[in-house]
This record gives structure tokens, sequence and C-alpha cells, in this order.
């Protein structure tokens, strides 16, 4: 077609209506607040809720809020399912208080998170500098962490258990020095669940000469059934909380779901939320979207896992606190 096929529309023609009747989606009544405070007084966490705007994620945080202190209050599961950098993060005193007041019923970890885990309760240390060993192949390849947890992990096996119950017990029997930081050893004296789920290859002590695929798989298997069992009890009012885990445990979840339902139990009505630095398609679809599509909420969270948990974490207990003087 040529050019001279077009010419200018006339804007005098269009069509316009009066602003007062527009439908907006945002409000001034919806705006941050400034934080009122008296010079004297500590600020709250309340206080910093409130102060948020009513708009986008600063909504979408106070009704996760919400929604964990009702599956608490309800006796419903709130599943927290953690990628290793939480614990590289220093965050395992935030979770282990959260385990002790009852928020949080289960844990499931991948493969990562239970190393770093298992090593801050021997040594009170972990994380190597990667890109200085794998120069010289001696990258994961420190003795004792491959010998404690592939004993612990092959007598599992021999006994049983699931993986996460194997490396609490293996744990308890080397007498860690540091296990009050430990998640592992804080769940087991709790009485709490958790899973380890893992793909082979992927985890450094699966590179010691002690490493049995056969008790590795046995073993996570085994958890990953019971991760399904305890997915199974979301219907109603659980929640789902992924933090910083990309992969494993976006795909095992979606797995124990479907079995959950495959079996015969509705599972609806729940709530997921992913919390990560960087949003991406395993989390977004299969803990965010798909697990709620028909029935429930999903929440994306961004940002760094040292400033999110904490805040998440602390505005859940002032939340619980409020309601119980509200209700003394």
């Amino acid at each position: 077609m040529k050019k001279e096929t077009w010419n200018p529309v006339d804007l005098t023609q269009a069509t316009t209506y009066p602003l007062s009747e527009r439908e907006n989606k945002v409000s001034i009544q919806d705006f941050a607040q400034p934080i009122l405070q008296a010079e004297t007084t500590a600020l709250s966490i309340d206080g910093l809720l409130d102060s948020m705007p009513r708009i986008l994620k600063g909504e979408d945080l106070r009704d996760l809020i919400d929604f964990v202190v009702s599956a608490h209050r309800q006796q419903k599961p709130v599943i927290v399912m953690l990628g290793g950098h939480v614990i590289k993060c220093g965050l395992s005193p935030i979770l282990i208080d959260l385990m002790q007041v009852g928020v949080i019923s289960a844990l499931a970890f991948n493969g990562a998170t239970a190393i770093h885990d298992f090593e801050i309760a021997m040594i009170g240390q972990t994380s190597e500098e990667v890109s200085v060993y794998i120069q010289t192949g001696m990258f994961g390849m420190a003795e004792e962490t491959g010998r404690w947890m592939n004993t612990a992990i092959n007598q599992a096996a021999e006994n049983g258990l699931g993986l996460g119950d194997g490396l609490a017990e293996g744990l308890l029997a080397l007498n860690p020095p540091y296990g009050d930081s430990s998640i592992l050893v804080q769940a087991r004296r709790l009485n709490l669940p958790v899973t380890v789920h893992v793909a082979i290859g992927t985890d450094i002590i699966h590179q010691h000469s002690s490493a049995d695929g056969a008790a590795i798989g046995q073993t996570s298997f085994c958890d990953f059934r019971l991760l399904t069992a305890i997915v199974s009890d979301l219907n109603n009012g659980g929640v789902v909380l992924n933090f910083g885990s990309a992969v494993i445990l976006p795909e095992v979840f979606l797995k124990a779901l479907t079995v959950a339902r495959n079996l015969g139990n509705t599972v609806r009505h729940f709530t997921t939320a992913n919390f990560d630095m960087i949003q991406q398609y395993r989390p977004q679809q299969n803990v965010v979207n798909r697990p709620t599509s028909d029935g429930g909420m999903g929440f994306s969270f961004c940002g760094h896992h040292e400033i999110m948990i904490p805040l998440f974490a602390a505005a859940v207990k002032s939340r619980l606190a409020s309601l119980h003087q509200t209700h003394r």
C-alpha cells in the first residue's frame, strides 16, 4: 500500500467522559503514611506495616501475614521450603524462632540446605569459596562433611528412615557443638518433620567415595512420600512458603500436590508464596500460579533474603502478639 492511503486521524472526533466517572486503581486512602511516634518510643513492626502503602506488594505482604497467622490459629500446616542460600545468609535463628513459637509446621530442604545446616551444626561455619577450590579440583572435597553426612544417609537407608530424619539422627549422634543454630537439630527437638529432596550429582557430598546413590535415592524418596502426606493436609487454610529454591523444591512440591490429589485428597483453597532475589519460571508457576489456580492465593516477593525473611517473620510474630493481647 502507498503512503497516500493513510491520512492523520482527526482527534476532534474522539469522545471523552468526566474524570469523576473514571474508576481508579490508586487512591490517597491507600498511600504510605509517615511513621508517627514519640521521640522516646521505639518503632514497632505493626507501625512499619501500617505505614506501607495498601498497593501492590505492600497489600500482598499484609494479606500473606494474615493467611499465615490464620493457618497457625486453625492448626493448618505452614510448610517452609528452603534453598541453601537462606542458611548462608544467616537466617537459621529467625526460622528456628518461628518453629519454636509454633508457626512453622514442617520444612523441606534441597541438598545444599542440608549441607550448610549440617556444617553449621558441626563447625559453626559453612560456604567455601567455589571459585578458588574449583581451580584445583578440591571444591566440595572437605573430608569430614562427606564422611559425616554420607555415613548418616547410609545408616538411614539401613534403618528405613527418610533423609531428613537420617541426617538429624546423624547430627545428634555427633553431639554437634553448634546444634542450637541447626534447623535439623532444633526440628528434631521440637518433633517437626524435615524432608530433604536431592538430585544425584547436585551436591558436594556425592563426590565422595562414601556416597551411595541407592541410599541417597531411597531416603530422599521416603521424604517425598512424607512431604506428600503433609501437603495433603493443606486444604482450606494451609500455607506453603518457598524461600529461595529455584528448581528442586518447586518441582517436588508440584509432584507432591499431584499425588496428594490423585490419592483422593481435596487440596484446595490454600496459600503459597515465593520469596527470592529474582523471580524465576519454576517457582512462579509451580509454587505461586498452578497450585492455587483452582482456589487459593499465590504471592511473589522479590528481595534479599537477609532483609525480607526477618521482616516477614517479625510481622507474623507481631500480629500474633497483638491478637493474643486482644483476646486476653
